[in-house]
């Protein structure tokens, strides 16, 4: 039987071609070029938000689009498109983060989980307190969520740049407390954020989700056949009144843990394809049809070699971190600095008290809930952190970005608090992500020092 042609038997050009697509798809997975990216995306909004061109900023988001199938239309802002329908795949994203973390993570156990998770709510109800505390008036109240959420893109890419000498206890209970961070921010939109509930609403969402068990009932793993149940979940979501990004979160958290069961393991499946391929190529026995079936027996091995909420996840993330997240930004980072108005209507304090609570609130509640629970010995610190390396974290969560902004979208409807409360949001997320950097530095030093 005639092999394959090894790595070195290739064209020059072939395996030039071949390693810079390899390096490619490694770099699109290094979260601090992510964090950049986004970075680079907001910079970008906010110039573009204050130049000449301003105008065409504030059109481009305000213009409609509209889908329509037979007599139903359904017609948006591609505003209203990339907040509420195409974040609803950062959301995704989010759930399986959750559910992989429930399953064998940092979330496994409630020993595991107590620490991050008392940390993570001490880093929401700071914030939210320190806000209220500057904004109790009516009108400006309902902004005190903006401060309470980590932007996990921004922390776990900061923390990235900081280099090798940071302790892996450090960014798994980092990573551990922006998923939980995330939860709380997911439920807050859920209770907080979401107008009179309708009940047809749920009756589509209900016929959404039970298409979806239905699916994995009878064992369909392709992740496309998911898409007509995910998007009647989502009209369902949209049509109750709650925030249709939901519908990613529900979605991943139903993605299974586990490949779907076959009478065959995926090697022995792949192998058997390969084999069979081979033999009917070599025999020139086999038409085009007939080459057809291993090739499909071999996509469906390499497809079940991972479990859907890795494979999906994966294939995912250079979609949201290099394609939605900055859209995103893109289209909510732009806040003209002429129109925003601090002098009167409460704008000034909602900026400072956002701010403020992620700037000062974010660090003070993680460290301080954190410091009482090993105080009182229910928890200790995990191996290789120190209260220093807690300090770091803490500045780290008070990046905000992408979820407070999210928030504060969903908070404020009239324009000048909405910009107010988003220019907090980018300024207390470049001083917490300067400081950040600026303390973890110190600390990397120190600990390459004491090596």
């Amino acid at each position: 039987m005639d092999q394959l042609p090894s790595r070195k038997a290739m064209p020059a050009a072939q395996r030039l071609a071949d390693k810079a697509f390899s390096t490619l798809e490694d770099f699109l997975h290094i979260e601090a070029v992510s964090g950049i990216v986004l970075l680079i995306a907001a910079a970008a909004a906010l110039i573009w938000a204050n130049s000449s061109a301003a105008s065409s900023y504030t059109h481009l988001w305000h213009m409609p689009l509209s889908f329509a199938l037979g007599d139903f239309v359904i017609s948006h802002s591609l505003h209203f498109w990339i907040n509420d329908a195409l974040m609803t795949v950062f959301f995704l994203v989010v759930g399986m983060e959750i559910r992989r973390e429930i399953h064998e993570g940092a979330l496994a156990s409630l020993k595991l989980a107590a620490l991050p998770m008392a940390a993570a709510l001490g880093g929401v109800a700071v914030p939210a307190l320190v806000y209220l505390s500057i904004n109790g008036a009516e009108g400006l109240r309902q902004g005190w969520a903006v401060p309470t959420a980590t932007d996990i893109a921004f922390a776990v890419g900061v923390l990235a740049l900081l280099g090798k000498s940071i302790p892996g206890s450090v960014r798994v209970f980092l990573l551990a407390l922006a998923i939980i961070d995330d939860i709380v921010a997911v439920l807050i939109i859920a209770l907080f954020y979401s107008e009179g509930l309708d009940a047809t609403g749920f009756l589509i969402a209900g016929i959404g989700i039970l298409l979806v068990l239905g699916l994995q009932r009878i064992g369909i793993g392709s992740a496309y056949a998911y898409l007509i149940p995910g998007a009647v979940l989502w009209l369902g979501l949209l049509k109750t009144g709650a925030h249709p990004t939901l519908a990613g979160v529900v979605l991943g958290l139903m993605t299974p843990v586990l490949p779907v069961r076959n009478n065959e393991r995926p090697l022995d499946l792949a192998a058997r394809a390969i084999n069979d391929f081979a033999e009917k190529e070599q025999n020139h026995s086999g038409d085009a049809h007939q080459l057809m079936a291993p090739v499909k027996q071999l996509r469906h091995a390499q497809r079940e070699l991972l479990p859907p909420v890795v494979r999906v996840q994966l294939a995912l993330h250079p979609w949201v971190a290099y394609g939605v997240m900055p859209l995103f930004a893109l289209a909510n980072a732009g806040v003209s600095l002429d129109g925003v108005d601090l002098a009167g209507g409460g704008a000034m304090t909602v900026m400072l008290g956002v701010a403020l609570a992620l700037v000062l609130g974010k660090p003070l509640g993680i460290l301080l809930c954190s410091w009482l629970l090993v105080r009182l010995g229910w928890c200790r610190l995990p191996e290789g952190m120190t209260w220093s390396w807690m300090w770091l974290i803490g500045l780290l969560a008070g990046i905000g970005f992408t979820m407070s902004i999210f928030i504060a979208n969903l908070a404020f409807a009239e324009a000048s608090l909405l910009s107010a409360a988003k220019l907090g949001v980018l300024i207390a997320s470049v001083i917490a992500g300067v400081i950040g950097l600026g303390f973890g530095r110190v600390l990397s030093r120190r600990a390459t020092a004491r090596k």
